[in-house]
């Protein structure tokens, strides 16, 4: 009977031991859960040079199971240096588990419309290629960015977004063109040339 007794102790022992190691991985594993969400959070909140972008709408594409939906999303931004200019851009977002918790790579498919919505004047001098607007696509390696330059004879500023990778970017892109007009009875509009670095 006492032999019994010692072995069932020593049984529950190792029980006991197997499930204190047990929490323990399981503790570990939601630490790491927890680490890798506010990684995602961290990068998903990086900030933009323009303000916004502000959502304008979203259509969903695939429907998805207790899991949100892809879908593309429409936003607009206003640039940040030249007053007067807003673009529009459309972007694919992915659902499911991934893009719940914020680590699904998207793809590079932007769609971008730029117009002049007012009287254009400049802030201050920009260069050839200055970024307008950057946001993450992944956790880490791909980020999507819009651009202007200045057609300067034609008095047009030309945006382009595109996304580029750590090692190897996507050739896919999209550009609009707004050329400076003269508004409401102003008189001759800014040339953007002018405010070339």
């Amino acid at each position: 009977m006492r032999q019994m007794t010692a072995v069932n102790g020593t049984g529950l022992g190792q029980g006991a031991a197997a499930a204190r190691a047990g929490g323990r991985a399981g503790g570990r594993a939601a630490r790491r859960l927890a680490a890798a969400l506010a990684v995602a959070a961290a990068f998903a909140g990086a900030p933009a040079l323009a303000d916004g972008p502000d959502v304008i709408f979203k259509k969903s594409t695939v429907w998805k199971f207790l899991t949100p939906d892809d879908r593309l999303v429409v936003y607009g931004i206003d640039d940040p240096v030249v007053e007067g200019v807003s673009c529009h851009y459309t972007l694919p977002e992915r659902g499911g588990v991934k893009g719940l918790l914020g680590v699904a790579e998207e793809v590079s498919e932007i769609s971008l419309s730029c117009h002049q919505r007012g009287p254009v004047s400049f802030r201050e001098k920009f260069s050839q290629g200055d970024v307008v607007f950057s946001e993450r696509r992944s956790l880490v390696f791909k980020k999507m960015q819009i651009v202007r330059g200045c057609d300067v004879k034609r008095n047009t500023l030309v945006y382009l977004v595109y996304s580029d990778r750590l090692i190897e970017g996507s050739p896919q892109n999209a550009t609009a063109s707004v050329p400076i007009a003269p508004w409401g009875g102003q008189g001759e509009p800014a040339r953007c040339g002018d405010w070339l670095k």
